[in-house]
Protein backbone atom coordinates (compact mmCIF):
# COMPACT_ATOMS: atom_id res chain seq x y z
CA UNK A 1 0.00 0.00 0.00
CA UNK A 2 1.26 3.27 -0.46
CA UNK A 3 3.13 5.62 1.82
CA UNK A 4 1.25 8.31 2.44
CA UNK A 5 4.06 11.13 2.60
CA UNK A 6 4.56 10.34 -0.82
CA UNK A 7 1.27 10.75 -2.26
CA UNK A 8 1.63 13.18 -4.93
CA UNK A 9 -1.18 14.60 -7.63
CA UNK A 10 -0.64 16.73 -10.24
CA UNK A 11 -1.28 20.23 -8.84
CA UNK A 12 1.09 19.14 -6.04
CA UNK A 13 2.26 22.50 -5.16
CA UNK A 14 6.50 23.29 -5.02
CA UNK A 15 8.15 23.76 -1.25
CA UNK A 16 7.84 27.25 -1.22
CA UNK A 17 4.53 27.47 -2.21
CA UNK A 18 2.92 28.49 0.96
CA UNK A 19 3.87 31.43 2.46
CA UNK A 20 6.48 30.27 5.57
CA UNK A 21 4.08 32.07 8.20
CA UNK A 22 1.69 29.44 7.05
CA UNK A 23 4.03 27.02 8.95
CA UNK A 24 3.16 28.26 12.42
CA UNK A 25 5.30 30.51 14.14
CA UNK A 26 5.80 28.44 17.79
CA UNK A 27 5.42 31.49 19.97
CA UNK A 28 1.82 31.83 18.36
CA UNK A 29 0.82 28.06 18.00
CA UNK A 30 -1.50 28.43 21.38
CA UNK A 31 -3.03 31.54 20.49
CA UNK A 32 -3.98 29.58 17.00
CA UNK A 33 -5.37 27.03 19.22
CA UNK A 34 -7.03 29.64 21.46
CA UNK A 35 -8.90 31.23 18.11
CA UNK A 36 -9.79 27.60 16.43
CA UNK A 37 -11.28 26.59 19.87
CA UNK A 38 -13.48 29.61 20.40
CA UNK A 39 -15.16 28.97 17.02
CA UNK A 40 -14.88 25.14 17.87
CA UNK A 41 -16.93 25.99 20.94
CA UNK A 42 -19.52 27.85 19.52
CA UNK A 43 -20.49 25.64 16.45
CA UNK A 44 -20.71 22.78 19.10
CA UNK A 45 -22.60 24.78 21.35
CA UNK A 46 -25.09 25.75 18.88
CA UNK A 47 -25.83 22.30 17.56
CA UNK A 48 -26.44 20.61 21.57
CA UNK A 49 -28.29 24.35 22.08
CA UNK A 50 -30.79 24.16 19.60
CA UNK A 51 -31.66 20.57 20.31
CA UNK A 52 -32.54 21.23 23.41
CA UNK A 53 -35.21 23.90 23.24
CA UNK A 54 -36.74 23.07 20.01
CA UNK A 55 -39.96 22.05 21.52
CA UNK A 56 -40.34 25.44 22.99
CA UNK A 57 -39.16 26.70 19.39
CA UNK A 58 -42.26 24.70 17.74
CA UNK A 59 -44.33 26.27 20.32
CA UNK A 60 -43.82 29.82 20.09
CA UNK A 61 -43.33 29.33 16.30
CA UNK A 62 -46.76 27.76 15.67
CA UNK A 63 -45.51 25.20 13.83
CA UNK A 64 -45.80 21.14 13.77
CA UNK A 65 -43.06 18.38 14.90
CA UNK A 66 -42.60 17.21 11.41
CA UNK A 67 -41.76 21.12 10.54
CA UNK A 68 -39.89 21.77 13.76
CA UNK A 69 -37.63 18.84 12.99
CA UNK A 70 -36.04 20.82 9.54
CA UNK A 71 -34.43 23.26 11.72
CA UNK A 72 -32.49 20.54 13.02
CA UNK A 73 -32.06 18.18 9.39
CA UNK A 74 -31.67 21.25 7.51
CA UNK A 75 -28.37 22.04 8.77
CA UNK A 76 -26.97 18.41 9.22
CA UNK A 77 -27.76 17.80 5.24
CA UNK A 78 -26.46 21.13 3.92
CA UNK A 79 -23.57 21.06 5.93
CA UNK A 80 -22.63 17.21 5.16
CA UNK A 81 -23.08 18.23 1.57
CA UNK A 82 -20.46 20.90 1.25
CA UNK A 83 -17.72 19.95 3.66
CA UNK A 84 -15.21 18.70 0.75
CA UNK A 85 -15.78 21.76 -0.70
CA UNK A 86 -14.74 24.01 1.35
CA UNK A 87 -12.00 22.09 2.49
CA UNK A 88 -10.42 21.78 -0.84
CA UNK A 89 -11.56 25.64 -1.33
CA UNK A 90 -9.00 26.02 1.61
CA UNK A 91 -6.32 24.28 0.16
CA UNK A 92 -6.47 26.29 -2.58
CA UNK A 93 -7.31 29.80 -1.77
CA UNK A 94 -5.67 29.42 1.72
CA UNK A 95 -7.24 27.88 4.93
CA UNK A 96 -7.36 31.31 6.92
CA UNK A 97 -9.87 32.97 4.60
CA UNK A 98 -12.06 30.41 3.98
CA UNK A 99 -12.31 29.67 8.00
CA UNK A 100 -12.91 33.52 8.75
CA UNK A 101 -15.55 33.95 6.33
CA UNK A 102 -17.05 31.17 7.62
CA UNK A 103 -16.83 32.70 11.29
CA UNK A 104 -17.98 35.42 10.29
CA UNK A 105 -20.51 34.26 8.06
CA UNK A 106 -21.77 32.07 11.22
CA UNK A 107 -22.08 34.86 13.44
CA UNK A 108 -24.61 37.17 10.41
CA UNK A 109 -26.62 34.07 10.32
CA UNK A 110 -27.11 33.45 13.78
CA UNK A 111 -28.20 36.79 14.17
CA UNK A 112 -30.71 36.22 11.00
CA UNK A 113 -31.97 32.73 13.18
CA UNK A 114 -32.42 35.13 15.86
CA UNK A 115 -34.80 37.14 14.02
CA UNK A 116 -36.27 34.56 12.31
CA UNK A 117 -40.31 35.60 12.48
CA UNK A 118 -41.61 32.20 10.98
CA UNK A 119 -40.75 28.58 10.98
CA UNK A 120 -39.63 28.63 6.97
CA UNK A 121 -37.37 31.96 7.48
CA UNK A 122 -35.83 29.33 10.40
CA UNK A 123 -35.14 26.79 8.46
CA UNK A 124 -33.67 28.71 5.23
CA UNK A 125 -31.33 30.82 7.93
CA UNK A 126 -30.30 27.77 9.23
CA UNK A 127 -29.49 26.69 5.68
CA UNK A 128 -27.07 29.48 5.63
CA UNK A 129 -25.94 29.25 8.76
CA UNK A 130 -24.81 25.33 8.07
CA UNK A 131 -22.72 26.98 4.72
CA UNK A 132 -20.87 29.07 7.43
CA UNK A 133 -20.43 26.06 9.65
CA UNK A 134 -19.20 23.80 7.06
CA UNK A 135 -15.99 26.21 6.47
CA UNK A 136 -14.63 25.86 10.19
CA UNK A 137 -15.62 22.20 10.41
CA UNK A 138 -13.54 21.78 6.86
CA UNK A 139 -10.65 24.46 7.91
CA UNK A 140 -10.03 24.00 11.59
CA UNK A 141 -7.84 20.72 11.47
CA UNK A 142 -5.39 21.71 8.82
CA UNK A 143 -5.30 25.17 10.58
CA UNK A 144 -4.23 23.58 13.75
CA UNK A 145 -1.91 21.06 11.61
CA UNK A 146 -0.22 23.92 10.29
CA UNK A 147 0.38 25.57 13.46
CA UNK A 148 1.67 22.76 15.48
CA UNK A 149 4.96 20.55 14.49
CA UNK A 150 3.69 16.59 14.02
CA UNK A 151 5.17 15.94 17.48
CA UNK A 152 1.78 18.03 18.98
CA UNK A 153 -0.77 17.25 16.21
CA UNK A 154 -2.61 14.96 18.42
CA UNK A 155 -2.17 17.40 21.51
CA UNK A 156 -3.99 20.08 19.65
CA UNK A 157 -6.64 17.99 17.93
CA UNK A 158 -7.20 16.86 21.71
CA UNK A 159 -7.71 19.97 23.49
CA UNK A 160 -9.58 21.14 20.04
CA UNK A 161 -11.68 17.90 21.00
CA UNK A 162 -12.29 19.26 24.70
CA UNK A 163 -13.71 22.45 23.47
CA UNK A 164 -16.63 20.85 21.27
CA UNK A 165 -17.14 18.44 24.44
CA UNK A 166 -17.38 22.08 26.54
CA UNK A 167 -20.31 23.28 24.01
CA UNK A 168 -21.91 20.03 23.67
CA UNK A 169 -21.76 19.56 27.54
CA UNK A 170 -23.22 23.38 28.26
CA UNK A 171 -25.65 23.64 25.52
CA UNK A 172 -28.48 21.65 26.92
CA UNK A 173 -28.38 23.55 30.55
CA UNK A 174 -27.38 27.22 28.88
CA UNK A 175 -29.89 27.04 26.68
CA UNK A 176 -32.95 26.17 29.31
CA UNK A 177 -31.35 28.81 30.99
CA UNK A 178 -31.92 31.42 28.01
CA UNK A 179 -35.09 30.34 26.81
CA UNK A 180 -36.86 30.22 30.66
CA UNK A 181 -35.49 33.99 31.03
CA UNK A 182 -34.63 35.77 27.36
CA UNK A 183 -37.32 33.58 24.75
CA UNK A 184 -35.84 30.92 22.59
CA UNK A 185 -34.48 33.57 20.28
CA UNK A 186 -31.43 34.09 22.76
CA UNK A 187 -29.81 30.87 22.05
CA UNK A 188 -29.05 32.12 18.58
CA UNK A 189 -28.02 35.56 19.46
CA UNK A 190 -25.67 33.96 22.30
CA UNK A 191 -23.67 33.44 18.95
CA UNK A 192 -22.93 37.08 18.50
CA UNK A 193 -20.55 37.87 21.36
CA UNK A 194 -18.76 34.78 21.40
CA UNK A 195 -18.33 34.73 17.52
CA UNK A 196 -16.82 37.92 17.25
CA UNK A 197 -13.69 37.84 19.83
CA UNK A 198 -13.12 34.29 17.97
CA UNK A 199 -13.10 36.45 14.70
CA UNK A 200 -11.01 39.26 16.07
CA UNK A 201 -8.28 36.77 17.19
CA UNK A 202 -8.64 34.91 14.66
CA UNK A 203 -7.92 38.31 12.34
CA UNK A 204 -4.69 38.46 14.56
CA UNK A 205 -3.16 35.47 15.46
CA UNK A 206 -4.09 32.64 12.28
CA UNK A 207 -1.27 32.94 10.26
CA UNK A 208 -2.02 33.55 6.69
CA UNK A 209 -1.23 30.57 4.35
CA UNK A 210 -2.59 31.68 0.67
CA UNK A 211 -0.79 29.75 -2.08
CA UNK A 212 1.89 31.27 -4.46
CA UNK A 213 1.65 31.43 -7.93
CA UNK A 214 -1.11 29.36 -10.20
CA UNK A 215 -3.75 27.94 -8.41
CA UNK A 216 -5.96 25.28 -9.74
CA UNK A 217 -9.35 26.25 -10.92
CA UNK A 218 -11.85 25.03 -8.09
CA UNK A 219 -13.63 21.81 -9.15
CA UNK A 220 -17.37 22.92 -9.64
CA UNK A 221 -18.41 20.73 -11.25
CA UNK A 222 -17.53 17.34 -9.06
CA UNK A 223 -18.65 19.45 -5.64
CA UNK A 224 -21.97 19.97 -7.21
CA UNK A 225 -22.32 16.07 -7.78
CA UNK A 226 -21.08 15.18 -4.58
CA UNK A 227 -23.36 17.99 -3.00
CA UNK A 228 -26.54 16.70 -4.69
CA UNK A 229 -25.28 12.74 -4.54
CA UNK A 230 -24.94 12.97 -0.37
CA UNK A 231 -27.68 15.18 0.43
CA UNK A 232 -30.19 13.35 -1.29
CA UNK A 233 -28.94 9.44 0.13
CA UNK A 234 -28.75 11.88 4.06
CA UNK A 235 -31.94 12.85 3.05
CA UNK A 236 -33.03 9.18 2.43
CA UNK A 237 -31.57 8.08 5.71
CA UNK A 238 -32.77 10.96 7.11
CA UNK A 239 -36.65 10.56 7.00
CA UNK A 240 -36.93 6.46 5.47
CA UNK A 241 -38.77 6.12 9.50
CA UNK A 242 -41.43 8.49 8.40
CA UNK A 243 -41.67 7.80 4.44
CA UNK A 244 -41.23 4.14 5.32
CA UNK A 245 -37.86 2.09 4.72
CA UNK A 246 -39.36 0.04 1.80
CA UNK A 247 -41.55 2.91 0.50
CA UNK A 248 -40.71 4.22 -3.64
CA UNK A 249 -39.74 7.43 -2.49
CA UNK A 250 -36.94 6.13 0.20
CA UNK A 251 -35.90 3.61 -2.07
CA UNK A 252 -35.84 5.45 -5.18
CA UNK A 253 -34.06 8.46 -3.21
CA UNK A 254 -31.05 6.31 -1.79
CA UNK A 255 -30.93 4.82 -5.47
CA UNK A 256 -31.01 8.01 -7.75
CA UNK A 257 -28.43 9.62 -4.87
CA UNK A 258 -26.20 6.63 -5.50
CA UNK A 259 -26.25 6.85 -9.27
CA UNK A 260 -25.00 10.34 -8.32
CA UNK A 261 -22.03 9.93 -6.02
CA UNK A 262 -21.26 7.08 -8.30
CA UNK A 263 -21.06 10.09 -11.44
CA UNK A 264 -18.99 11.78 -8.94
CA UNK A 265 -16.24 9.59 -8.39
CA UNK A 266 -16.19 9.17 -12.24
CA UNK A 267 -15.78 12.86 -12.67
CA UNK A 268 -13.13 13.28 -10.20
CA UNK A 269 -11.11 10.37 -11.87
CA UNK A 270 -10.56 12.58 -15.15
CA UNK A 271 -10.64 15.80 -13.78
CA UNK A 272 -6.92 16.81 -13.69
CA UNK A 273 -7.39 18.98 -10.43
CA UNK A 274 -10.39 16.80 -9.03
CA UNK A 275 -12.02 18.67 -5.89
CA UNK A 276 -11.38 15.22 -4.27
CA UNK A 277 -7.91 13.57 -4.72
CA UNK A 278 -9.08 9.95 -4.48
CA UNK A 279 -5.52 8.88 -4.17
CA UNK A 280 -5.73 9.35 -0.91
CA UNK A 281 -7.28 6.76 -0.54
CA UNK A 282 -4.75 4.63 -1.80
CA UNK A 283 -3.17 5.22 2.00
CA UNK A 284 -4.31 2.51 4.03
CA UNK A 285 -3.86 4.94 7.44
CA UNK A 286 -6.51 7.25 5.63
CA UNK A 287 -8.75 4.80 4.20
CA UNK A 288 -9.15 2.89 7.49
CA UNK A 289 -8.77 6.40 9.53
CA UNK A 290 -12.11 7.31 7.32
CA UNK A 291 -14.05 4.68 8.14
CA UNK A 292 -13.24 4.16 12.15
CA UNK A 293 -14.72 7.95 12.32
CA UNK A 294 -17.89 6.59 10.51
CA UNK A 295 -17.88 3.77 13.11
CA UNK A 296 -17.56 5.83 15.96
CA UNK A 297 -19.88 8.43 15.19
CA UNK A 298 -22.66 5.65 14.30
CA UNK A 299 -22.16 4.51 17.99
CA UNK A 300 -22.05 7.62 19.49
CA UNK A 301 -25.48 8.73 17.82
CA UNK A 302 -27.31 5.43 18.84
CA UNK A 303 -26.75 6.15 22.05
CA UNK A 304 -27.70 9.66 21.86
CA UNK A 305 -30.74 8.81 19.66
CA UNK A 306 -31.93 5.51 21.76
CA UNK A 307 -30.98 6.01 25.40
CA UNK A 308 -33.36 8.88 25.79
CA UNK A 309 -36.33 6.62 25.14
CA UNK A 310 -34.82 3.81 27.37
CA UNK A 311 -34.78 6.27 30.47
CA UNK A 312 -38.29 8.33 29.64
CA UNK A 313 -40.69 5.72 28.40
CA UNK A 314 -38.80 2.54 29.95
CA UNK A 315 -37.96 3.63 33.32
CA UNK A 316 -40.49 7.16 33.71
CA UNK A 317 -37.36 9.52 34.39
CA UNK A 318 -38.28 13.13 33.87
CA UNK A 319 -36.37 14.80 31.26
CA UNK A 320 -34.31 16.38 33.44
CA UNK A 321 -32.93 13.71 34.85
CA UNK A 322 -32.54 11.86 31.74
CA UNK A 323 -30.33 14.39 30.47
CA UNK A 324 -28.28 14.97 33.78
CA UNK A 325 -27.73 10.71 32.77
CA UNK A 326 -26.42 11.24 29.42
CA UNK A 327 -24.41 13.80 30.37
CA UNK A 328 -21.78 11.07 31.65
CA UNK A 329 -20.57 10.60 28.38
CA UNK A 330 -19.28 14.17 27.17
CA UNK A 331 -18.30 14.54 30.39
CA UNK A 332 -15.83 11.62 30.03
CA UNK A 333 -14.69 12.35 26.50
CA UNK A 334 -14.09 15.94 27.91
CA UNK A 335 -11.42 14.15 30.68
CA UNK A 336 -10.17 11.53 28.34
CA UNK A 337 -9.65 13.19 24.86
CA UNK A 338 -6.82 15.61 25.83
CA UNK A 339 -4.83 12.84 27.65
CA UNK A 340 -5.57 10.58 24.75
CA UNK A 341 -4.59 13.21 22.40
CA UNK A 342 -1.26 13.90 24.05
CA UNK A 343 -0.17 10.78 24.69
CA UNK A 344 -0.31 9.89 21.04
CA UNK A 345 2.16 11.73 20.17
CA UNK A 346 4.66 9.41 22.18
CA UNK A 347 3.26 6.73 21.71
CA UNK A 348 1.77 6.85 18.26
CA UNK A 349 -1.97 7.07 17.69
CA UNK A 350 -2.42 3.14 16.17
CA UNK A 351 -2.77 1.72 20.43
CA UNK A 352 -5.25 4.51 20.71
CA UNK A 353 -8.04 4.03 18.11
CA UNK A 354 -7.94 0.36 19.23
CA UNK A 355 -8.45 0.28 22.31
CA UNK A 356 -11.01 3.15 22.30
CA UNK A 357 -13.27 1.49 19.60
CA UNK A 358 -13.12 -1.25 21.73
CA UNK A 359 -14.14 0.28 24.71
CA UNK A 360 -16.63 2.22 22.63
CA UNK A 361 -17.82 -1.15 21.81
CA UNK A 362 -18.08 -2.24 25.47
CA UNK A 363 -20.05 0.30 26.30
CA UNK A 364 -22.47 0.11 23.63
CA UNK A 365 -22.87 -3.68 24.79
CA UNK A 366 -23.08 -2.61 28.16
CA UNK A 367 -25.95 -0.46 27.77
CA UNK A 368 -27.81 -3.05 25.74
CA UNK A 369 -28.22 -4.80 29.00
CA UNK A 370 -30.41 -2.43 30.63
CA UNK A 371 -33.82 -3.67 31.86
CA UNK A 372 -36.37 -2.15 33.76
CA UNK A 373 -34.90 -2.61 37.15
CA UNK A 374 -31.21 -1.93 36.09
CA UNK A 375 -29.79 1.06 38.78
CA UNK A 376 -28.95 4.27 37.75
CA UNK A 377 -25.46 4.12 39.03
CA UNK A 378 -24.74 1.30 35.78
CA UNK A 379 -26.50 2.96 33.37
CA UNK A 380 -24.40 6.16 34.15
CA UNK A 381 -21.56 3.77 34.36
CA UNK A 382 -22.24 2.37 31.03
CA UNK A 383 -22.65 5.80 29.28
CA UNK A 384 -19.51 6.57 31.25
CA UNK A 385 -17.71 3.46 29.47
CA UNK A 386 -19.22 4.75 25.85
CA UNK A 387 -17.58 8.18 26.84
CA UNK A 388 -14.44 6.71 27.61
CA UNK A 389 -13.96 5.09 24.24
CA UNK A 390 -14.92 7.75 22.25
CA UNK A 391 -12.40 10.09 24.30
CA UNK A 392 -9.62 7.59 23.97
CA UNK A 393 -10.08 7.42 19.78
CA UNK A 394 -11.20 10.73 18.45
CA UNK A 395 -8.55 12.67 18.60
CA UNK A 396 -5.73 10.30 17.95
CA UNK A 397 -7.66 9.13 15.05
CA UNK A 398 -8.50 12.34 13.63
CA UNK A 399 -4.54 13.18 14.10
CA UNK A 400 -3.79 10.16 11.90
CA UNK A 401 -6.36 10.41 9.41
CA UNK A 402 -4.52 14.34 9.31
CA UNK A 403 -0.88 12.89 8.98
CA UNK A 404 -1.65 10.15 6.35
CA UNK A 405 -2.22 13.52 4.62
CA UNK A 406 0.26 15.41 2.46
CA UNK A 407 0.44 19.05 3.33
CA UNK A 408 -1.66 20.53 0.23
CA UNK A 409 -4.04 17.88 1.05
CA UNK A 410 -4.82 18.65 4.49
CA UNK A 411 -7.78 20.97 3.85
CA UNK A 412 -9.62 18.20 1.66
CA UNK A 413 -8.58 15.73 4.66
CA UNK A 414 -10.13 17.89 6.90
CA UNK A 415 -13.19 18.06 5.46
CA UNK A 416 -13.07 13.94 4.43
CA UNK A 417 -12.88 13.97 8.67
CA UNK A 418 -15.87 16.35 8.75
CA UNK A 419 -17.90 14.21 6.28
CA UNK A 420 -17.28 11.39 7.98
CA UNK A 421 -18.67 12.24 10.97
CA UNK A 422 -22.12 14.21 9.95
CA UNK A 423 -22.75 10.63 8.18
CA UNK A 424 -21.51 9.04 10.90
CA UNK A 425 -24.44 10.54 12.68
CA UNK A 426 -26.85 10.23 10.23
CA UNK A 427 -26.08 6.06 9.71
CA UNK A 428 -26.43 6.18 13.62
CA UNK A 429 -30.00 7.69 14.05
CA UNK A 430 -30.96 5.36 10.85
CA UNK A 431 -29.54 2.25 11.77
CA UNK A 432 -30.80 2.81 15.50
CA UNK A 433 -34.54 4.25 14.08
CA UNK A 434 -35.08 1.44 11.81
CA UNK A 435 -34.43 -1.02 14.53
CA UNK A 436 -36.02 -0.10 16.93
CA UNK A 437 -38.85 0.78 15.25
CA UNK A 438 -39.03 -2.56 13.67
CA UNK A 439 -39.08 -4.30 17.28
CA UNK A 440 -41.66 -1.81 18.43
CA UNK A 441 -44.05 -2.77 15.07
CA UNK A 442 -43.65 -6.44 16.68
CA UNK A 443 -44.25 -5.69 20.50
CA UNK A 444 -45.66 -2.19 20.89
CA UNK A 445 -44.67 -0.10 23.51
CA UNK A 446 -44.22 -2.52 26.02
CA UNK A 447 -41.16 -3.41 23.91
CA UNK A 448 -39.44 0.24 24.22
CA UNK A 449 -36.59 -1.65 26.22
CA UNK A 450 -36.16 -4.40 23.89
CA UNK A 451 -36.54 -2.14 20.93
CA UNK A 452 -33.50 0.07 22.42
CA UNK A 453 -31.50 -3.07 23.52
CA UNK A 454 -30.93 -4.19 20.29
CA UNK A 455 -30.90 -1.31 18.16
CA UNK A 456 -27.31 -0.56 20.49
CA UNK A 457 -26.42 -4.15 19.98
CA UNK A 458 -26.74 -3.32 16.05
CA UNK A 459 -24.40 -0.25 16.65
CA UNK A 460 -21.80 -2.38 18.95
CA UNK A 461 -21.60 -4.58 15.55
CA UNK A 462 -20.73 -1.58 13.29
CA UNK A 463 -17.81 -0.16 15.93
CA UNK A 464 -16.81 -4.01 16.25
CA UNK A 465 -16.17 -4.52 12.72
CA UNK A 466 -14.12 -1.09 13.23
CA UNK A 467 -12.41 -2.56 15.98
CA UNK A 468 -11.26 -5.39 14.52
CA UNK A 469 -9.98 -3.72 11.07
CA UNK A 470 -7.96 -1.30 13.14
CA UNK A 471 -6.04 -4.00 14.92
CA UNK A 472 -5.48 -5.91 11.82
CA UNK A 473 -4.47 -3.05 10.19
CA UNK A 474 -2.03 -1.54 12.97
CA UNK A 475 -0.76 -5.34 12.98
Amino acid sequence: MSDPTRLESRDAPPADRRSPAGQGAPARKWSVLLAVGIGTFMSALDGSIVNAVLPAVREALGTTVAGIEWVVSIYLLVVSGVLLGFGRLGDLRGHRGVYLAGLGGFVVTSALCGLAPSAPWLVAARALQALAAAMLFANSPAILTLAFPPSERGRALGLQSTMTYLGLSAGPPLGGLLAAHLGWRAIFFVNVPIGLVGLALGRAVVPHDEPHGDVPRFDLLGAGAFFVGLFGLLLALDQGHDWGWRSPVTLGLAGASLAVLATFVAIERRRPHPMLDLSLFQARAFTGSAFSAVASYVGEYAVLFLVPFYLVQARGLPVQHAGAMLSALPLMMLVAAPVAGELSDRLGPRRFTVAGMAVLTAGLLLLSRNGPGTPTWRIAGALAVAGLGLGLFIAPNNSRLLGAAPPHRRGIASGVLAAARNVGMVLGVGLAGAVYTTVLARTGQRGVAEGVSAGLVAAAGVTALATVTSWLEAG
